[in-house]
């Protein structure tokens, strides 16, 4: 975590405000829908929650185990571009984290 983000595991809708509250001003979900069966909530759910609340919001499932190099491009170009301190979420964290990590290795983060 830094300054600019932060990682968090599955979140949903009721969450948002919780998000606002720690001052976050965009969401990453890196989580595909559906993955964790029909208890987890939607893309679109939390979007949904997360625009009323006056937050941006991308959605970019992300594979476990299957990082690839225009997943990590495509984040940094949503990274770059999202008001910052951004949230990103997936089932642990960890993809995320990953995703954050990779992108500051190939050195294509504004930060």
């Amino acid at each position: 975590m830094t300054e600019n983000v932060g990682f968090a595991g599955q979140i949903g809708p009721e969450h948002v405000e919780q998000v606002v509250e720690k001052g976050f001003k965009s969401i990453i979900n890196n989580r595909p829908d559906m993955e964790g069966g029909s208890e987890q909530p939607t893309s679109a759910q939390i979007e949904e929650s997360a625009r009323t609340a006056g937050l941006d919001y991308v959605y970019q499932p992300v594979v476990a185990g299957q990082i690839t190099e225009l997943d990590v491009r495509t984040f940094a170009n949503h990274y770059n571009e999202l008001p910052k301190p951004i949230l990103m979420f997936c089932r642990t964290g960890n993809r995320s984290n990953n995703l954050y990590q990779i992108a500051k290795q190939m050195d294509l983060l504004d930060d």
